[in-house]
């Protein structure tokens, strides 16, 4: 059987722990955050939750017209919050897979701040060159 790109990922970013052999979904954690990486249909998926607060996600989306111009993850919402998601090719080379979730990693660790700020835990001030779409 051929090795499935959630353990390929595993081992390009080298992950301490290993995916199940075939496991067509794997969650990693990644600077207290979790990434879930599910395989299905040729193509690997990253997905982090960034809040269970649905309510937040319009005051997000002001941000993903901006975000759209510098990054390749996708801000969406679901019944139970807004989340960030990415999709790739899962025949991509240990090199792709490594840089893919990297740049996730960066998408997340920006999104999660304005999350932060919104709730006044210590996230970042928002920057005047930060691109965003008003009413």
């Amino acid at each position: 059987m051929p090795t499935r790109a959630i353990e390929r990922l595993a081992e390009a970013i080298g992950y301490p722990e290993r995916a199940s052999a075939g496991a067509a979904s794997f969650t990693f954690q990644v600077d207290g955050c979790e990434i879930l990486a599910s395989e299905a249909g040729g193509a690997l998926r990253l997905v982090c939750r960034l809040t269970d607060d649905a309510a937040q996600f319009p005051r997000l989306a002001e941000y993903a017209a901006g975000r759209m111009l510098r990054e390749d993850a996708t801000l969406a919402c679901d019944q139970s919050g807004a989340f960030l998601w990415q999709e790739t090719s899962a025949a991509g080379d240990a090199q792709a897979l490594q840089r893919l979730f990297e740049t996730f990693c960066d998408s997340c660790d920006w999104w999660l701040a304005r999350v932060l700020s919104n709730n006044d835990v210590g996230g970042v001030e928002q920057s005047p060159d930060e691109m965003r779409i008003l009413p």
